[in-house]
């Protein structure tokens, strides 16, 4: 008997995300000046949620440019 596709686990989250998680809303708040160190961490005020998690393709190809820019400064170093 095969599992449902919808219980399947898809490893990562891929849709984009419209609640944030505690710490996210901090750094969202600290950046725009409006949270310090210090202040409560309860009852944060509402933060816009607009960003969008990568994509395996995404983050696939990032890695990739990562590694050929890396291969390309090698040489210079050892000059």
């Amino acid at each position: 008997m095969s599992i449902h596709r919808s219980l399947k686990s898809r490893g990562n989250l891929i849709r984009k995300r419209n609640v944030w998680t505690r710490v996210e809303r901090i750094e969202a708040l600290s950046r725009e000046g409006r949270w310090e160190e210090g202040d409560q961490v309860t009852g944060l005020p509402k933060v816009r949620t607009h960003f969008k998690t990568k994509s395996k393709k995404k983050l696939k190809e990032s890695a990739a440019a990562e590694k050929a820019k890396a291969v390309e400064e090698a040489p210079k170093e050892e000059e």
